[in-house]
């Protein structure tokens, strides 16, 4: 039977980071009650006809900045298939050690932390609010607490961050023995407070000298690259990601969240208060949809895949591009390192 995964949009922060466009709010915390009322209820209906539920992630905003016993609520209404993969996001400011022991004993076994730089000036530099030393703190928490998988979300090219910043950060990073890193280039959205301040927009030569870093200490560390951005020791991949880059299917709860079933993708409505409204009213959530056609998830199907550690089939490789791949004796064309740092030139000349 296929994967099945379920996303869980939290929407609320105590402040916004200055890079960040996801659909999140600091000034409606009043709205977080009838927030996770909706949800329940949301979850309820979509558990009566949804498969044995493979992965769960609970996304934010910062999800961990609500009482534990109103997320455990919304996990406890999905049908999740022994062994599955529930991972929630958590801010380390925000972590406790009863948080994590309520989370534990609902299944939760992943936790993801947004760490993005150990270095103090950098996080000034991001508009992120916490002190590193909690990080080590929610740490020691989460695994008290039992839960066994760790990631580690790590961003690099923030403005005045030096070569050097971003190896502390690194190696602080591979000390703690996550079993997954995510490194992240910045990147500026628009309508983000780094969008407007185009002095501190990133330098693509220092991110690229960056990336080639992470890689190398990650790598020695022993966590291999499976996707671009994402370093994980063996058979610790993140296997609701994973459903995201194979097309697999996902169900998306909560405001602003997307699902996939199919070739069908579709959107709920962004704001929540427009979700609560729609859930009490006993109104679709659905904000939009589109469907592919066979031949564009078939293309699309090949732009996601180069991205992985699995590759793609060589003969797809264009040859003006082929010096950004390496054949194996599998007759897959992998992306060698600098193919990664020029991963999307690689994807638009896939067909």
């Amino acid at each position: 039977m296929a994967d099945q995964g379920v996303y869980v949009h939290v929407p609320f922060c105590a402040t916004r980071c200055d890079y960040c466009a996801f659909a999140t709010w600091s000034d409606r915390l009043e709205l977080i009650g009838d927030y996770f009322a909706a949800l329940v209820r949301q979850a309820a209906d979509a558990a009566t006809d949804m498969a044995p539920v493979t992965s769960v992630f609970v996304g934010g905003g910062t999800p961990n900045m609500v009482p534990a016993r109103l997320l455990t609520e919304v996990l406890d209404q999905l049908p999740l298939e022994d062994g599955a993969e529930v991972t929630v996001e958590c801010n380390p400011d925000v972590v406790t050690d009863e948080q994590m022991w309520s989370y534990a004993a609902h299944g939760v076994e992943r936790i993801s932390l947004g760490v993005q730089s150990m270095v103090p000036s950098v996080l000034a530099s991001l508009g992120r609010t916490h002190d590193p030393s909690n990080v080590y703190r929610a740490v020691e928490a989460i695994r008290a607490a039992g839960i066994e998988r760790l990631n580690l979300d790590i961003i690099y090219g923030a403005a005045g961050e030096s070569l050097a910043d971003w190896h502390q950060t690194l190696d602080e990073t591979v000390a703690l023995a996550p079993d997954h890193v995510s490194a992240y280039a910045l990147t500026v959205e628009a309508g983000t407070a780094l969008a407007d301040d185009p002095a501190r927009h990133p330098d693509d030569d220092d991110q690229a000298d960056k990336y080639r870093l992470a890689d190398e200490v990650l790598t020695g560390a022993g966590l291999e690259n499976y996707e671009i951005s994402n370093w994980a020791r063996p058979g610790q991949e993140c296997r609701h990601n994973l459903l995201y880059w194979t097309q697999g299917n996902y169900v998306g709860l909560g405001c602003a969240a997307h699902s996939h079933v199919d070739g069908r993708r579709s959107w709920s409505i962004r704001t929540p208060e427009g979700f609560v409204e729609a859930i009490e009213s006993g109104e679709s959530v659905e904000a939009g949809s589109e469907t592919l056609g066979e031949e564009e998830r078939r293309v699309e199907a090949l732009q996601l895949a180069v991205r992985l550690a699995g590759g793609v089939e060589a003969a797809v490789i264009p040859d003006e591009v082929r010096h950004l791949v390496q054949t194996g004796d599998d007759g897959r064309a992998r992306l060698t390192l600098e193919g990664r740092l020029l991963a999307n030139e690689v994807a638009v000349r896939l067909n």
